[in-house]
C-alpha cells in the first residue's frame, strides 16, 4: 500500500549552518577586515582554522539532527552523537533489511509511494496468524503539512486535501491510487478492516469477462488496472512521444511543458471522448478487498504533551500532521462470489424431455381412461335391456343345472332298496322296472 514518507532537516538554536553568518554580513563584514591589523589577521587566522575544525565537526551534528527530525523509523537510532559503534552498525543493518523486505518504492501520478508487503523482486509476502486489530500493519506517520506546496490557483491537479492516500489491492495488481486509493486525514486514527473476496465470472458466451492472458510487454497477468495503465502508456507515446513518470516502458519521460500542453490533455480526452482506445474487461478472476472504516481523534489530552516531547513539536502541530493507520484483517477466511449458467444445454434438454414424458404420459393415461369409462356405461345400459339376462341363460346351461337337496332325496335310489324285503337279491338284468346301479350308488346305499 502507497505511504509517503518524508524526512525534514533542522538545527537547534544555538546552531548555525556553516557559511550563514557570511551570507548574513556581507561586504560591509569584509571592509572591517581589511581594514584591521595584521595582528588581528593572525587571529583571524587561527580563527578560521578553528572554524574549520568546527565546520568538519558539524557535518555529523547535521545528520544527526536530520536522523532525529526524519519520520522514518529507526534512523535516529542510526545517528547518534558520539560516532559509531557496534550498537549503530547493529541498527543500521536492522534498517536496511527493514526498508529492503518491507517497503517497495513505486511511483504513481501522486508521485513516489511505497507499497507495503508487495511480493516482488523474490521478497517473501508476509503471513497473518489471526485476525483483528493489532495483527496486521500499524503505522505513525508524520504528514509534514508544512512542506506542501502553496496554491496559488485551481487546476486539474490542485489538492485540497492534507493527508495520505492508501490502496489495499492484490499482489498481482498494479496500483492505481489516484483514482481507487481512500484517504485517511491526520489528527485521527484510522482503523481498516479488511475482508478478501474472490470474485470468478464467466467468460462468452454467457459473460464478459476475458479469459485470454495479457498481451503486454509491461504486465504478466491481466487486470482492469494493468490494462489502463498499459493502454494511457501506449497512447501518450503514440500522440506525445513521451510518457509520464509512473508508467512503464523506455519511452522518454515528459518534460513538464509536455505535461501541461500535451500529456495531461491526452488523457482527459482519452477519458471522455475516445473511449473506444482502451476497452478494459472484467477478469474472470479477480482478488479485491471489502473495507470498512473508522476512526478515532488522536492525540488525547494525556498523551499530547508526551507525543509533543518526544518528537520535540508543539501540541498543535501534532493535532495537525500525526495520524496513525492500523490495518487488519477481520476473519481468516474469504468469501467467493461466483457467476453460474443460468440454463446449461444438458439441464435444459433434461428438462424438456423429462416434462413432455410428465404431459404426453398423463395425456395418453387420461385418454385411455375416458374409452374405459365409456365402455362400462355402455354396457351397463346394454344390460338393463335385458340383453345380459339372455346370456346369463345360456352360460348356466353348459355348465350343468344345480340340484337342492329335495331334489336330491326324490331323484334317491335308496328309498327304493329299502322297500324290498331283506334277504332279497336279483340280479340287475332280470328287474325291468329298476334300473341298474353303479358301485357310487351301492357304497351310498
Amino acid at each position: 500500500m502507497p505511504i509517503q514518507i518524508f524526512c525534514s532537516v533542522s538545527f537547534s538554536s544555538g546552531e548555525e549552518a556553516p557559511g550563514s553568518m557570511a551570507d548574513i554580513w556581507g561586504p560591509h563584514h569584509h571592509r572591517q577586515q581589511q581594514d584591521s591589523s595584521e595582528s588581528e589577521e593572525e587571529e583571524e587566522k587561527e580563527m578560521e582554522a578553528g572554524s574549520e575544525l568546527d565546520e568538519g565537526d558539524d557535518s555529523p551534528r547535521d545528520l544527526v539532527a536530520f536522523a532525529n527530525s526524519c519520520t522514518l523509523h529507526g534512523a535516529s537510532h542510526v545517528f547518534v552523537e558520539g560516532g559509531p559503534g557496534p550498537r549503530q552498525a547493529l541498527w543500521a543493518v536492522a534498517f536496511v533489511i527493514a526498508l529492503g523486505a518491507f517497503l517497495c518504492q513505486v511511483f504513481t501520478r501522486y508521485g513516489k509511494c511505497y507499497t507495503f508487503n508487495s511480493g516482488q523482486d523474490g521478497r517473501p509476502r508476509l503471513k497473518t496468524m489471526k485476525g483483528g486489530t493489532g495483527n496486521g500493519l500499524e503505522i505513525m506517520l508524520d504528514i509534514q503539512q508544512d512542506e506542501y506546496l502553496p496554491v496559488w490557483g485551481e487546476t486539474d491537479e490542485t489538492s485540497f486535501e492534507a493527508g495520505i492516500k492508501v490502496q489495499i489491492h492484490s499482489q498481482d495488481e498494479p496500483p492505481f491510487i489516484d483514482q481507487l486509493g481512500f484517504g485517511v486525514a491526520p489528527g485521527f486514527q484510522t482503523f481498516v478492516s479488511c475482508q478478501e473476496q474472490r470474485l470468478i465470472y464467466l467468460p462468452s458466451p454467457w459473460g464478459t469477462c476475458n479469459a485470454v492472458t495479457m498481451d503486454s510487454d509491461f504486465f504478466d497477468s491481466y487486470s482492469i488496472t494493468a490494462c489502463r495503465i498499459d493502454c494511457e502508456t501506449r497512447y501518450l507515446v503514440e500522440n506525445c512521444n513521451c510518457r509520464m513518470v509512473h508508467m512503464p516502458g523506455d519511452a522518454p519521460y515528459c518534460t513538464p511543458e509536455q505535461y501541461k500542453e500535451c500529456a495531461d490533455p491526452a488523457l482527459d480526452f482519452l477519458v471522455e471522448k475516445d473511449q473506444e482506445y482502451c476497452v478494459c474487461e472484467m477478469p474472470c478472476n479477480l482478488t479485491r478487498y471489502g473495507k470498512e472504516l473508522s476512526m478515532v481523534k488522536i492525540p488525547s489530552k494525556a498523551s499530547a504533551k508526551y507525543l509533543a516531547k518526544k518528537f520535540n513539536k508543539s501540541e498543535q502541530y501534532i493535532g495537525e500532521n500525526i495520524l496513525v493507520l492500523d490495518i487488519f484483517f477481520e476473519v481468516l477466511n474469504y468469501e467467493t462470489i461466483e457467476q453460474k449458467k443460468a440454463y446449461e444445454i444438458a439441464g435444459l434438454l433434461g428438462d424438456i424431455g423429462g416434462q413432455m414424458g410428465l404431459f404426453i404420459g398423463a395425456s395418453i393415461l387420461t385418454v385411455l381412461e375416458l374409452f374405459d369409462y365409456a365402455y362400462e356405461v355402455i354396457k351397463h345400459r346394454l344390460c338393463r335391456r335385458g340383453k345380459c339376462q339372455k346370456e346369463a341363460k345360456r352360460s348356466s346351461a353348459d355348465k350343468g343345472v344345480a340340484l337342492s337337496l329335495d331334489d336330491v332325496k326324490r331323484h334317491n335310489p335308496c328309498e327304493s332298496l329299502r322297500g324290498h324285503p331283506a334277504g332279497m337279491t336279483y340280479a340287475a338284468n332280470i328287474l325291468p322296472h329298476h334300473p341298474a346301479r353303479g358301485t357310487f350308488e351301492d357304497f351310498t346305499c
